[in-house]
Formats: structure tokens, sequence, C-alpha cells
């Protein structure tokens, strides 16, 4: 395209910029047909607009000239204005008549025109790629994360990195720029832009399912294009192209062009690939033209079952059944019929009636044969009793508890607990109504009632036969009492004990030591010791000297051994880790057993450090119970395992027994026979064979032998204590029924 002359550029003041951009692209009629006749009188080749490949070597030397001489360029265009249209044209050499351009524009005119070019451009271009100024293209941005710069420009220069804020500067800009909340970063410019209003609003539409647009409606009405009545004129009157009905030029040439190449015999028909045989082949192998099998992998639908004396049209009576089993058939679901038909007797065949379920049974068959998927099982011949541990039969195992014998009555509330004399002579048990009773175990008959102000939660007998002490966690404090039931110098020497005053060393351990006095006293309490929360559990050491106190809610200080002789208390633990249900002294050695909701640490009192800890795999520990040997322990938990661990074989349970319906409250080993059992609150208790043998290779024995039943469940409890009898094969339960029963 030819250069515009100054006349054609420059424009009124008051032109409207529509008017700039409809003018600036729009030539004079007379200089049009100048410029045709120009081109048709010319000799030369070339193309109409070949001066648009000149134009851009020449744009940069006239900016140039236009700065220096802008003065003059005004002077020019005036000139230029008043002259006649003979100037613009001058003589070539050639003897053509040719226009003559102006190289020397007005420059502010001429800016005032690019800067309305590069709006209508900007305006009529959405591309995201073409306005962004990175032109790396749609590429990773962290390609460029070990790079000072981020990609390049238009003039291919590299774009810097922009500097990045610490966190205090994004910390104040956070609190001072109130645009903060809608800056996001450009990952290409790696710069902050602040998103607009309608950018917002496009973005909370977006979140809440919505167009993006607000003006845009899904349900506008629908125009058909093509109505339903016949219009005169039709929708276009283009007419037909030639090409539609003459043969195609440039497919009768590809054609000429193939015939001439098979002619010639550059092309050639594809030959049939013949497969030499092979060489070498195995002389007795099989005939590889024998038929193979269509599937190698073929399974054979399985056999219907074969019809049985029940579908015959003439069964024997004993399978007819009988109207109840008619009712008990009619009510069950199709699914868990045993059979999908009733026998019937008929005299003759010929008076069998058509089967009414034969087209249904013949559907399923075909679609259990092309739906079903078939696999190959390999039956291995196994018989189940070999799979099963080979256990001794219960009666090789006796003595067990196995026949109630004794109903110990009484009490008027749930029986919390019990504890057997060491000797076996008596028992004495606590509960809900407040009081202790003491019972004689041989006849039954309650020797002695204590009130005790509170409910019982638990009791330990002394394990040291020569001292009638029992010591009873009534709510907060434990009460030691001398029960004078067994001889009076045993008493007596039993009383000596208490003589020692209590010191001041007890007063800074949190448990608050008294003795005794008045009608107290001659009830037979001895020493009561005050804790500040709820005691849960007491047991003594094998000794007989130490008791220990179970404090769940006591923190810090929920674990407390008591030196009865020398009046004093101890807290073993600085931290408490976790809440503790249960502590147990270690039979022969210094250890303490403490259980917490899933664990089971062991601590070693003299070096005052953790020794083991064990993993029960419960949700929450019940009871826990110690072997008399120290080697195997016994824990049970509210969700109804029975775990045993042998501490010399793992940390993890060594068997774990699920035989109770519901939570374990009570475990316990007999002192003298390989006997342990379980209480729970489904009302039954179970007594298993639990044989430890002193080969370390050879692992325990452990045998359910009997299921104790006898208890009703009362308030979704059962059976909520359980003890054995110290020398006897016997065991002592305690019920939410108000009953102490007794099993040998």
């Amino acid at each position: 395209m030819p250069k515009r002359t100054s006349d054609q550029t420059v424009q009124n003041k008051e032109t409207s910029p529509k008017e700039v951009d409809e003018n600036l692209f729009r030539f004079e009629g007379n200089q049009t047909d100048r410029l045709k006749e120009n081109a048709d009188s010319s000799d030369s080749e070339e193309s109409y607009y070949s001066g648009l490949e000149s134009e851009s070597e020449t744009s940069d030397d006239d900016d140039d000239d236009d700065e220096q001489d802008s003065n003059s360029g005004e002077e020019a265009t005036s000139g230029n204005e008043s002259s006649s249209d003979s100037d613009n044209y001058e003589k070539n050499d050639d003897g053509n008549v040719t226009e003559k351009y102006n190289s020397e524009p007005n420059k502010n005119e001429e800016d005032v025109v690019k800067k309305k070019v590069k709006e209508s451009v900007d305006e009529d271009n959405t591309s995201d790629e073409e306005d962004a100024c990175n032109t790396i293209g749609n590429i990773p941005v962290e390609w460029y994360n070990e790079y000072p710069h981020i990609g390049y420009n238009l003039d291919g220069q590299r774009i810097l990195k922009p500097a990045t804020a610490d966190e205090l500067d994004q910390f104040l800009s956070k609190m001072d720029d109130p645009n903060y909340w809608r800056t996001v970063q450009d990952k290409s410019t790696m710069k902050e832009v602040v998103l607009s209003n309608e950018e917002l609003d496009i973005i909370d539409r977006l979140q809440n399912s919505k167009f993006p647009s607000a003006g845009y409606d899904p349900y506008e009405p629908y125009v058909d294009f093509f109505t339903g009545k016949k219009m005169i004129h039709p929708l276009t009157n283009a007419p037909e192209p030639k090409s539609r009905h003459i043969p195609s030029k440039w497919e009768h040439k590809r054609v000429i062009k193939i015939v001439r190449a098979i002619r010639n015999g550059w092309i050639k028909p594809r030959k049939d690939e013949k497969t030499d045989k092979p060489r070498y082949y195995l002389i007795w192998d099989k005939d590889d033209n024998q038929a193979k099998p269509r599937h190698n992998m073929h399974i054979p639908a399985p056999k219907m079952k074969l019809p049985g004396h029940e579908e015959s049209y003439n069964p024997p009576p004993e399978y007819l059944p009988t109207k109840e089993e008619i009712a008990v058939w009619e009510a069950m679901d199709p699914d868990e019929r045993p059979q999908n038909f009733l026998p019937k007797k008929y005299s003759s065949l010929r008076l069998v009636p058509a089967y009414n379920k034969f087209i249904q049974e013949r559907f399923e068959r075909c679609l259990d044969l092309y739906l079903c998927p078939r696999q190959r099982k390999m039956r291995v011949q196994v018989n189940p009793e070999d799979l099963l541990p080979k256990l001794p039969r219960p009666k090789d195992l006796q003595p067990f508890p196995s026949t109630e014998s004794i109903v110990y009555k009484g009490h008027t509330g749930v029986v919390r607990c019990l504890a057997v004399d060491p000797t076996g002579q008596w028992i004495a048990s606590g509960g809900d109504d407040k009081v202790v009773k003491f019972w004689e175990v041989c006849t039954g008959r309650c020797l002695k009632t204590l009130q005790c102000g509170g409910t019982v939660n638990s009791m330990a007998w002394n394990p040291n036969s020569f001292l009638m002490l029992l010591a009873i966690a009534v709510e907060h404090k434990v009460v030691i009492i001398n029960h004078y039931l067994g001889c009076k110098e045993l008493c007596e020497t039993t009383d000596k004990l208490f003589a020692i005053p209590i010191g001041e060393a007890e007063k800074e351990s949190g448990v608050q030591w008294s003795v005794a006095i008045g009608e107290d006293y001659r009830n037979g309490e001895r020493l009561v010791l005050k804790h500040s929360k709820v005691i849960s559990q007491i047991t003594w050491h094998g000794k007989g000297d130490y008791l220990a106190s179970v404090v769940p809610q006591g923190g810090n200080k929920s674990v407390f051994i008591h030196h009865i002789p020398k009046r004093r208390s101890q807290c073993p633990f600085k931290k408490s880790k976790g809440l503790i249900q249960r502590v147990l002294f270690h039979p022969t050695r210094p250890f303490l057993f403490v259980a917490t909701q899933r664990f089971i640490r062991v601590y070693d009192l003299i070096k005052q450090e953790q020794t083991k800890k064990l993993v029960s795999n419960v949700k929450w520990i019940s009871s826990m119970a110690v072997h008399p040997k120290g080697d195997n322990l016994i824990v049970g938990s509210y969700d109804r395992r029975l775990c045993w661990f042998d501490l010399d074989l793992s940390t993890k349970p060594y068997k774990t027994l699920r035989s109770h319906k519901k939570a374990l409250r009570q475990v316990a080993f007999h002192r003298h026979y390989p006997l342990f059992a379980s209480a729970s609150d489904d009302g039954t208790v179970i007594v298993c064979h639990g044989r430890v043998f002193n080969d370390l290779m050879q692992n325990p024995l452990i045998v359910p032998v009997k299921v104790l039943k006898g208890h009703r469940v009362e308030g979704e409890l059962g059976v909520v204590d359980c003890q054995f009898h110290p020398n006897q094969p016997w065991i002592f339960t305690a019920g939410a029924d108000h009953l102490i029963r007794l099993y040998t």
C-alpha cells in the first residue's frame, strides 16, 4: 500500500475518533484512479502492495527526521494543503508518473493516529496470550526458579523477577493495605494484581455455582430459525457453483499420475507374504495341523442339581410337608427358603400339571450362564479336625468349679467387691448398700455387718495369715479393719501394730492418716486414710506391709503406696501417662504393674524406672490379674476381650479370647491351681485352664473348660466381681442381682 501524504493524515482537531478511524484507511477517489493508471502503465511485474516491504525499513528513519524537523514539518504541511494535486506526483527516469510522498509528517498528529489505531486493535483483541507481556508461552513457571528472570518480552529482553517482600513486609501490608485481601500474584510476571469489583463478582458467582456473567439468562425464549410455516422466499438465493456440475480437474490429474506410475512399474501390487516352514522340528511332536481347542482356558458351566425324591410326583410320605411347615415356608423370604417349591403327591403322572415356574427358572439359568464369572478352584482334601489345635478334653483337666453350691443372700444393692480370707474360712463383701458383710464360707451364715456410710468400691484382705486386717475403699477414704473373727491372740497381735504414733511426713503426700476412736474403734476400725478423690481400687503387697490405692481422677497423684507399719504414704509417679485403671504388685519381685486405658507399664520400684510397656490392643482396660509365678498376666477390657501376656515372650498379647458377649468386669488367677476366670456383664463366668510350663520353649496351654451361669442381668450389669478360694478349686461371684454365689 503506498504511503499517505500529510494532507491525507492530518484531520481537523474537532473530528471525532470514530471519523479519524474511518478516514485513516480511506483513499480519495482521484488518487485511487491515478494509482490504477500507474499500475496499468508500468512494465514491471511487482505487486501492487510491494511498497509495504520497504515501509518498515524507512519507518525508523522517518521517526528520527520527524523529531529533528518538527517545525519544518508543520510549515510543509500547511504548504501542501494549499498546493494542487499535481505537486504530489513526479516523473521517473522511465517516464512513468508516480506519486510523490512526503517523508516528514507531523509527529504529534501521527502519534494521535497511532494511539487510536492501537486502542482499536486492543479492543478487538481479547486473547490472554497476546495481552501478556511475558512471551514464554504456556509452560510451567517453575522452570525459571533457578534463574533471576521470569521470561522474555516482545523485544527478546529478559524480564527480571520483581523483589519479593519478606514476612515483616507482608505482615505490614496485610495490616495497612486495604486491598490486601483482593490482591493476587500473577504467575507469569510475578507481580501483584488487585482484583476489580467485576472480577470479585465473577469469583463469587462461580463459588456459588452461578453463571459468571450476571446478565446471562440461561432460560431465554428459544427462537427457532426454521419455522413450521412455509415461506415465500428461500433462505438463500445463491446459485449453484459450476464446480458441482463438471468433473474435478485436479482429481483427473491425480488419477492420470497414478495410472502412469502403475504402467511404468513404479507402483507394484502387494504380494501375499508366505511364511517359510521351520527347518528344524520335532519328529515325534504332535501335528500342528491338528485342530486346537478354541479356548484353552474354557471352563464348562456347572451342571444343574439333579432332582431328588422330594421332586417326585409320588414322593414318600416323610417328604410331604405338614400344615405348620407350609405356613413357615410361606412366611419365609423367597431368598431364604431351602427350596423354591413344595412337594406334592399325585396318584399318576398324567395328573401332574404344568410347572408354572419353568420359564422363570430357565431365564435365571441363562442369566447365570452368561453373567456370572467362572473360576477354577483347586479343592484340597483336608480333614477339618486337622485344622483345629489338639486340646485336651475338659474332663482330663479337672478339678475346676462347675456346680453352684451356696448362695449368700443379705445385700440390698449391687455387690461391687469380694475379698477372701487367706485361710479360706471367711469372705467379705460390699456394694451399693453401704455395708460390709462377713460370711462363713462353708455354712453361708452372715457373721458380722459393718455400716460404712458410703459405697464400697473395693476391698482386699491382707495376704499375711498372722494379721487379721481387711482394707476397704469407701468412696474417697481407705479404712483398715481388724474384724475379730479369728483367734484372739492373732487379733491382739494385730492391734499392737497400731500402737505406733502417726508421723508428720504423711501430710505432705496428700493423704491424711487418722486413728479410729470411739464407736468406730469398737466396730473394728483402726486406721483411716483420706484421699482427695474417689478411690477405685486397693491392693496389698505379697508380704502384707504395703498397700496401693488408685485414684483415677487424681491427675499426677493417681497412685499412692502406703507403708502400714510406719504410717507413711508416697506417690511414686510425678506425672501420670494416662488415666490409670488398675495397679498390681509383682508376687516375687519389686515390680509394679500400672494399667492405663490401653497400655500396661511395668516399673521397677528399686531402680525407679520403667522396664516394659505392654500393648493390649484393646480400647479400654477394665481389670488385671498376675499369675502367681509372675511371668504371665491377663487383662480384661470393656470391649469383650481377654488378653494373655507372656512377659518373657513379647510385649503384645500371646492370645486373645473373645468368649463373652458383653464387657468384662473382673479377671482372677487361682493361687495353686492352673485356673483363671473372667466375669462379664452378660451374666456368665468363664473358667479356663491356664497351665504355665517351666520349660521356656513351651507356650502356655489355655483351654476354656466351663461356663458358669446363674446371675441375672439388671441395669446392664451382670457379674461384677469374682475371686478364687485360696486353697480349693472354688470360685465366688458377686452380681448385680444382690447375690453372692459359690461354685465348686
